[in-house]
């Protein structure tokens, strides 16, 4: 296909790269800025603009990767050309478009981008929905040509996926970032977490993450638990943090689990 990206942020760097690769024509690549355009647009010989008055109409498909809240502004302007859009959102409905186009679908990858990041996409879900049968389909092929993990998610579906993905991504890295400030303020090196946290990460995927729940809250330590806090007791919304989670933690149904 030939595809036209807006946007050259994480989301666009990786997708006009797979797509290239996969043995599709990335004719242009739009940004505010025509540095960041450019930049993209050279490594998959594409051209570079900064203005969609300059698009080219010689393009089957436009994928808008940009912020959530500019798609609809950026669907507006592109709707003129009568081409198959989609965005790669997943936290806008399909609706976004359908303001401006019938034409439309969405091609939402599911994980964390960073431009200096390599990401095989092959093993990368990629949520799709379009309007109709006949876009469906051929945002079907289109993502299969790029992944081995392709899903029709529908905008409902997509917001509650988008919402557990921030809780098992986002939110567990904010959680690093506590750990690492607590170890930091004690002269202690992040260092020392890391294998434990790859082991985590390694254990949810091999079954459910109840089931590998491990610590002083699924163990029911209330001594430790009070230390912990008697520890926090400078950090007050750290302390009121803990006591949520290992709250939360006491309340999994932990049945069937193995080692504590």
């Amino acid at each position: 296909m030939r595809i036209t990206l807006i946007g050259s942020g994480n989301v666009a760097t990786h997708l006009a790269a797979a797509f290239r690769n996969a043995g599709h024509y990335i004719v242009q690549v739009y940004s505010r800025s025509l540095q960041n355009a450019a930049l993209l647009a050279y490594h998959v010989k594409a051209e570079p603009i900064d203005d969609l008055q300059n698009i080219t109409p010689e393009t089957d498909l436009f994928i808008i990767a940009v912020k959530d809240d500019a798609i609809g502004l950026m669907a507006e302007q592109l709707a003129k050309y009568q081409r198959l859009m989609v965005h790669t959102s997943g936290a806008a409905g399909l609706y976004t478009l359908l303001a401006f186009t019938d034409n439309a679908g969405v091609f939402y990858p599911l994980q964390t981008f960073r431009k200096t990041k390599e990401v095989d996409l092959r093993n990368v879900p990629v949520c799709i929905e379009g309007t109709n049968e006949s876009i469906t389909k051929n945002l079907e092929q289109l993502a299969q040509t790029v992944s081995d993990k392709v899903y029709p998610v529908d905008s409902d579906q997509r917001k509650i996926l988008h919402l557990a993905a921030v809780f098992a991504n986002n939110f567990p890295n904010y959680l690093y970032t506590l750990a690492q400030q607590i170890l930091a303020k004690n002269q202690l090196d992040f260092e020392l977490l890391r294998p434990i946290i790859l082991e985590t990460a390694k254990k949810v995927q091999e079954g459910l993450p109840a089931a590998m729940q491990t610590g002083p809250a699924i163990r029911g330590d209330e001594t430790t638990l009070n230390n912990h806090l008697q520890l926090l007791k400078d950090e007050p919304a750290l302390q009121e943090l803990y006591s949520l989670l290992s709250q939360g933690i006491i309340k999994l149904d932990n049945t069937g689990q193995g080692d504590k």
